[in-house]
């Protein structure tokens, strides 16, 4: 099989090796069919990403079909259609007791912490893969994970459907967490500084829409709220800077949630009477926990529309293409799909 390794900060090169065996009877070996390219692969091909070390095998919004099973596995069969988890816990600390095994104090992230999915075959234990329905295309099942992200951050948040929410970002992130808002029913401003994105985010369903380049996000803010504010918002940007900007007076009303998706490590500027005047909740959100199995029911219902969130499909065998675009970006790559032949 191939296997595409990153060796070092914008290194990277395809080996071979043999199709992995099963180490355990309760794994799994699965033939990769698609894998999403996150803006975490391109932190871990640029260097940038503080929870990586090379060389590793990157990607891990992963699905494929289940070429062989362990003597001991029951919850999936050779042929299934599968997602794979990207984290692997360890079951037994306070974190994983009390439902937040993103947060496992021994977690490891599959295309991160250790090898992804960038790879024709991984292994994986039965409890990491979730079955997906065969109607529903490999090309949309890869963006499972990015789904169940926008699942977790909008659960983190505690949206309701009265919830009256800011997104700072209309990149794919950005664009998904907009729509899961819409799925609980709240209106939904989304903010970017590319008018094309902004438009593309209208048409996924956002009520609003401000640029920040010409127009004040404050008085837009509250003009749209008619004074008072949003309840919620969403750093889905991501940039020093931007977390610190939406504590800014007037986006968030007294009393609403702040919810944080990035990991740049600079500094914010925000100060405890920003937080404790208005009595405002700081939300950090990481990844996922428990969102797989709702997410692909909500895929089967086609709760979204999948159309056009990803820009790039690209086989495996052109997968120079895919670093091409992470070192040349272009803003009409908005998200990259890979293929397997």
């Amino acid at each position: 099989m191939k296997s595409v390794v990153v060796t070092k900060p914008k290194e990277y090169k395809i080996i071979e090796s043999e199709i992995p065996e099963l180490n355990s009877d309760y794994e799994v070996l699965i033939k990769m069919k698609a894998a999403g390219v996150c803006g975490s692969d391109y932190h871990i091909y640029h260097g940038t990403n503080p929870n990586s070390t090379y060389p590793l095998i990157p990607g891990h919004e992963n699905v494929g079909v289940v070429e062989k099973v362990g003597s001991k596995v029951t919850m999936v069969k050779e042929g299934d259609h599968v997602a794979i988890d990207l984290i692997i816990t360890c079951g037994e600390c306070y974190q994983c007791k009390i439902g937040r095994e993103n947060i496992c104090e021994n977690v490891l992230v599959r295309g991160s912490g250790t090898d992804g999915g960038f790879r024709e075959y991984l292994t994986a234990p039965e409890d990491d893969v979730y079955i997906i329905p065969k109607n529903i295309p490999f090309k949309d099942a890869a963006l499972i994970e990015p789904y169940a992200i926008g699942a977790h951050t909008t659960t983190r948040g505690r949206v309701v459907s009265d919830d009256i929410v800011f997104i700072l970002g209309a990149g794919t992130i950005g664009t998904i967490i907009m729509q899961t808002c819409k799925a609980k029913g709240a209106t939904v401003i989304s903010c970017d500084i590319n008018q094309e994105s902004l438009e593309r985010a209208k048409g996924y369903g956002a009520d609003y829409i401000i640029n920040s380049q010409n127009e004040n996000i404050i008085e837009k803010v509250q003009e749209i709220t008619k004074g008072k504010g949003v309840t919620i918002a969403f750093d889905a940007a991501c940039f020093q800077g931007s977390l610190t900007s939406l504590f800014e007076k007037g986006l968030i009303r007294n009393a609403g949630r702040i919810v944080s998706l990035g990991f740049c490590t600079e500094p914010e500027a925000i100060s405890q009477a920003m937080i404790d005047v208005r009595e405002l909740d700081l939300i950090g959100s990481r990844m996922s926990a428990y969102q797989f199995e709702p997410v692909i029911k909500d895929f089967e219902e086609k709760k979204y529309n999948l159309d056009g969130i990803v820009t790039d499909f690209i086989k495996f065998s052109q997968i120079d293409k895919v670093f091409y675009n992470i070192d040349h970006p272009n803003p009409k790559v908005k998200k990259m799909v890979i293929l397997f032949d």
